[in-house]
């Protein structure tokens, strides 16, 4: 197999350069089925890093990965090869090379699924030019063609710098430190990135597919999101996703206004947060309306997203948010859960400032047990400590090796924080909770009086 642009594969008797009716077909749903196997040799770990690379495009596009049953044209995904694969369908089983050492990132497989999907490299588009300037003397003659202009539709969208299809400014440079690819007018704008789809990634992917689908992608390390019109009334009938996914650490999404049609559990209008890119995730927020102020929302890794749903009666104002990056932290609404602090039981990172909020259901109470504490002990805790919050009741802050006891709320919510300075650091501390129902525990308690 001839490879082409690095990892470009070329099928005997099929231009590389012209991909006509190479896209993969619609279901009657509107849904683009591309179905895949996986290599026997990837571990769980990598089997994993595949889902979730994969469902950011089941999040923000009509485009779905699914494991391949029957089809007769599918994604072979091979863990040798290196990072490889065709432009768009091409029938059969369609090899793509995802190495075990090299390729396992989110960015490297979505940027060979996007070749899939039937994407050429954004910096061989067309009208390229107008955007970079090709340094073809920091290049090897026998490499010049790794830079060939396609003829490509651009679907009139944008020219993307931060594109997951475009190379970085020194792909097959033969000088270090010599750019091959200069972008203009400014040559200092990053390119090149594998951290995932970018903005516009996704919205070519949903006009070369005609998806009909309401779905944001917001990829910085902080922003802002609303609802539609807000702050006028939202629309009837829509079903919109907002996918957060910050450069590193963990997303915080904090709600500054919230008025949503309110009905008996929701059934009308509403907003579901999911701690993961897709609906498949656990729930941060169950179906949530009317108009109180959701706490923060802190999820366990840096994606999350935002579901809303109206229809089509009693609309209200919406909602508007914020979200950034934080270090730890998280919000829990599970039945029971254990929670520990960064790194544990290794030493967890200096200057930290976790929050963990924990919400129980009305009628019911979070029972709370440190089952592991150890931190640097500082005169009254200043140094290293863990702080616990029963509504406006203060315990602690505890440090050094105290053995805390069982607390449990009075009313439905305990929030944690663990803070660090920048000194010694210790094992920290490893807890767990429960919701029980306050009905229960006054039987309880009056049962032994």
């Amino acid at each position: 197999m001839a490879v082409k642009e690095g990892d470009i594969l070329i099928r005997t008797g099929r231009s590389a350069i012209n991909c006509k009716g190479c896209l993969w077909p619609k279901s009657s749903d509107g849904t683009v089925i591309v179905p895949y196997t996986l290599s026997s040799n990837y571990s769980d770990w990598h089997r994993n890093l595949f889902k979730t690379s994969m469902e950011e495009f089941e999040a923000l596009t009509c485009v779905k990965f699914v494991p391949r049953t029957a089809e007769n044209d599918f994604l072979n995904i091979s863990s040798s090869g290196g990072c490889t694969g065709y432009i768009g369908r091409v029938g059969g089983s369609q090899y793509v090379g995802l190495g075990i050492n090299g390729c396992m990132f989110r960015g490297i497989i979505q940027h060979e699924l996007d070749h899939a999907l039937g994407f050429y490299h954004e910096h061989t588009r067309s009208d390229r030019d107008d955007y970079v300037t090709i340094m073809f003397e920091n290049i090897l003659p026998n490499d010049t063609s790794n830079f060939d202009i396609q003829k490509t539709n651009n679907l009139g969208l944008a020219y993307d710098y931060g594109s997951v299809m475009h190379y970085n400014k020194y792909t097959f440079t033969i000088n270090p430190g010599k750019p091959t690819i200069v972008p203009k007018p400014d040559p200092n704008v990053p390119i090149g990135q594998r951290d995932g789809l970018s903005v516009l990634d996704v919205a070519k992917i949903n006009r070369l597919y005609q998806c009909n689908v309401c779905a944001n992608l917001l990829n910085n390390n902080a922003g802002n999101l609303t609802s539609d019109n807000y702050p006028s009334a939202y629309p009837n009938n829509a079903n919109c996703v907002w996918l957060i996914r910050t450069p590193s650490n963990q997303v915080a999404l904090k709600f500054v206004a919230f008025d949503v049609e309110s009905s008996p559990n929701c059934i009308s209008d509403y907003i579901k947060i999911y701690d993961g890119p897709t609906k498949t995730y656990p729930l941060l927020l169950d179906r949530t309306c009317g108009s109180g102020l959701i706490p923060p929302i802190i999820a366990s890794t840096s994606q999350l997203l935002v579901e809303f749903s109206s229809d089509g009666s009693v609309t209200g104002a919406g909602f508007s948010a914020s979200y950034s990056s934080v270090r730890c932290g998280g919000t829990f609404f599970t039945p029971d859960r254990n929670i520990t602090s960064p790194g544990y039981p290794n030493a967890y990172p200096p200057n930290l400032n976790c929050v963990y909020t924990i919400t129980a259901p009305v009628g019911n109470r979070v029972s709370l047990t440190v089952n592991d504490f150890q931190t640097e002990n500082g005169y009254f805790c200043f140094s290293d400590s863990l702080k616990i919050m029963d509504g406006s009741r203060e315990k602690g802050p505890f440090c050094g090796n105290y053995m805390i006891p069982t607390i449990t709320s009075t009313g439905t919510t305990l929030v944690l924080t663990f803070v660090s300075d920048v000194t010694v650091q210790m094992r920290g501390f490893q807890a767990s909770y429960i919701f029980s129902e306050y009905y229960s525990l006054l039987y309880i308690s009056s049962s032994h009086t």
